[in-house]
């Protein structure tokens, strides 16, 4: 048995997908400042690695239709709730230009994970890789996660600072307001 048997790393969409894997969270969290360039860059992303899974030898072992159907379920369930408790601004950065909601969202799906969107979408992946029995999509699946991961070491202490900075200042502003 040889990797080769079961992903075809001369293809270059798989290349291609694990670039755009990258490249997506951290174009988000450097230079993005639209949603819709976010939205786009997403539909793209998900285009490349649908068409890298096609040309992917398959394996029968990891077709795994019904355990797909469960995981795609949880994945969209995470992302689109956590897009309804965020709202548009919210989903799509609207902290890095300022607008912070009243509180930082902790009921669901937020009270199960800090980044139900990443692990959401995470497990989508996983379901497209297990339903077409593609070995290198659990190659990028792991991308994925690992690109995620690192996305979150930069997101979460910098959501952190922005709403202790607002607190912060809406102490210091209260503290002014009391002894003019």
């Amino acid at each position: 048995m040889s990797l080769s048997q079961y992903i075809d790393l001369s293809q270059q969409s798989l290349a291609l997908s694990a670039v755009t894997i990258a490249f997506n969270p951290l174009f988000w969290n450097i230079v993005a400042r639209q949603a819709v360039t976010i939205f786009s860059l997403g539909i793209i992303r998900d285009h490349l690695y649908n068409d890298a899974l096609r040309n992917q030898p398959y394996f029968a072992a990891i077709h795994q239709p019904y355990l797909a159907y469960g995981l795609f379920a949880a994945g969209n369930v995470l992302v689109l709730s956590s897009m309804w408790a965020l709202g548009i601004t919210g989903t799509y950065l609207g902290d890095y230009f300022g607008i912070l909601m009243d509180a930082p969202v902790t009921g669901f799906p937020f009270n199960v994970t800090s980044a139900p969107m990443y692990w959401g979408s995470t497990l989508s992946f996983l379901a497209v890789t297990l339903y077409h029995g593609k070995p290198a999509g659990l190659l990028l699946t792991a991308e994925v996660y690992i690109c995620y991961k690192i996305a979150c070491l930069w997101e979460e202490p910098f959501t952190v600072e922005i709403y202790s900075k607002r607190d912060r200042e809406r102490a210091a502003s209260k503290k002014d307001g009391k002894a003019a």
